[in-house]
């Protein structure tokens, strides 16, 4: 899902608060209706926001919720009209946390260091280990006890461990905990799951939740999760490539490529579900998506699709 801008957010929570209150006037819905096809992002916001407010109806249904939605001054674009009624900023925060939450974690906000859609971020740390951010991370940093300790919340790390400290070092996610043996490594978040991914030398991996260390060398790749750790398999093509703002993809199915490619740019990139399948190969530009798309038709019986610069989808090419 797409992350939306903090402004788009705030309006379309009071377009929400103005229509539910039951006396938006036939003007203020001529003005909704003109702001909803301003911009593919208002529509879209418009759309979770609407997913999240049935399960508020559901938790405060009927003069329940109606009683937080009145009290006036809710007819205009701006949270700080709504601020001036307590309850209606209470319902204003909470739609607001559910959209966050319904686009990442709310937990990811808390993190010490925490990257957006698209962007990547490099850290130096006391000990010169260097930590590369992919898109969508969050991780917490902890060298204040015996251990220099990684907390990876969510995303991706590229880390290269520095050796001006001399006690031990460990990434931990909700799944296991990795103790680098000298060396260069990635580390992802895959749902309820981690994939450890060796760059050079070697990484011990254990689960959280049973016992059993196992080294994973350079070259190989490990999914863990808290029982397991599956086995060590040759590490992917290009791994770390997003890095260099580049996408390896090796017989990669196109609703993945598409994905990864959504994550750095702005509005809407969509694909047709009868696409999702088709299996490419190549090497793309993460900061350039339109030329990344463009390399697409040559390849697949695709066509791209463009509504704006805001809106495209890739569709199945016509006969």
């Amino acid at each position: 899902m797409s992350r939306v801008s903090a402004r788009a957010l705030d309006e379309a929570i009071a377009w929400q608060l103005c229509l539910d209150s039951g006396e938006a006037t036939e003007q203020e819905r001529h003005e909704f209706r003109r702001w909803l096809g301003a911009h593919p992002e208002h529509a879209q916001v418009w759309q979770q926001l609407a997913g999240i407010d049935q399960h508020l109806s559901a938790a405060a249904p009927g003069h329940a919720r109606r009683a937080l939605l009145r009290g006036g001054g809710l007819r205009r674009r701006s949270l700080h009209r709504v601020a001036g009624n307590p309850l209606a900023l209470v319902l204003a925060v909470g739609l607001g946390l559910g959209l966050l939450a319904q686009q990442r974690p709310l937990g990811d906000y808390l993190a010490d260091e925490m990257t957006t859609g698209g962007e990547h971020r490099e850290l130096r740390l006391a000990d010169n280990t260097v930590v590369q951010l992919n898109s969508r991370t969050a991780l917490d940093i902890d060298f204040d006890g015996p251990q220099r300790r990684l907390y990876l919340r969510s995303g991706e790390i590229l880390v290269k461990t520095g050796h001006a400290d001399s006690r031990p070092f460990f990434v931990y996610t909700d799944q296991g905990r990795l103790q680098p043996l000298g060396t260069r490594f990635l580390v992802r978040r895959e749902g309820d799951a981690t994939r450890l991914i060796v760059l050079e030398s070697a990484v011990a991996a254990e689960p959280r939740s049973a016992s059993g260390e196992r080294i994973i060398q350079a070259g190989e790749q490990v999914r863990i999760d808290r029982q397991h750790l599956g086995p060590t398999q040759a590490a992917p093509v290009g791994a770390e490539a997003w890095s260099h703002d580049m996408l390896v993809a090796d017989d990669m199915p196109l609703a993945e490529l598409i994905d990864s490619l959504g994550e750095y740019r702005s509005g809407y990139l969509g694909l047709d579900p009868a696409l999702a399948n088709l299996r490419i190969s190549g090497v793309f530009p993460l900061n350039d998506s339109d030329k990344a798309l463009a390399a697409l038709p040559p390849s697949l019986p695709v066509r791209i699709e463009r509504f704006s610069d805001w809106w495209v989808r890739v569709v199945p090419a016509r006969d």
